[in-house]
């Protein structure tokens, strides 16, 4: 079986919402360093963003979008910062294991923009 990576690709571009899958970015960073075993925080950059770690299926995207219109209407001032205080951290904690991220099967590292930007900004910092 051969494989290709891509750099990253877009998991959803939904009308409020921009979602990229950063996992081969971040893998290849792991890859460049020495940690073995340890943790890698994945931090969003850009103000309106935040890094979840989930399944990369499109029904949840366009859920997760329709859900949010309920709760934040989009007439709603400064709705996107409204949305990230009700989502939580900017950031996660993804294990590292014999230096690969230790993810379950269907499990992708995901960038969240809210604020329509065609690509928010990461970083990860690597503990071992």
């Amino acid at each position: 079986m051969t494989t290709v990576e891509v750099p990253y690709s877009v998991a959803a571009a939904l009308p409020s919402l921009s979602v990229f899958d950063i996992t081969n970015e971040i893998s290849r960073e792991l890859s460049r360093s020495s940690v073995r075993d340890g943790i890698a925080y994945v931090r969003a950059t850009e103000p309106l963003s935040l890094i979840r770690v989930n399944e990369r299926e499109s029904g949840f995207f366009c859920d997760l979008e329709d859900l949010l219109a309920r709760i934040v209407p989009f007439e709603a001032s400064q709705r996107e910062r409204l949305i990230l205080m009700l989502l939580g951290p900017r950031t996660e904690q993804v294990p590292v294991v014999d230096g690969s991220l230790a993810l379950g099967q269907w499990q992708r590292v995901l960038l969240f923009g809210f604020n329509g930007e065609p690509r928010a900004g990461w970083s990860v910092t690597l503990v071992g």
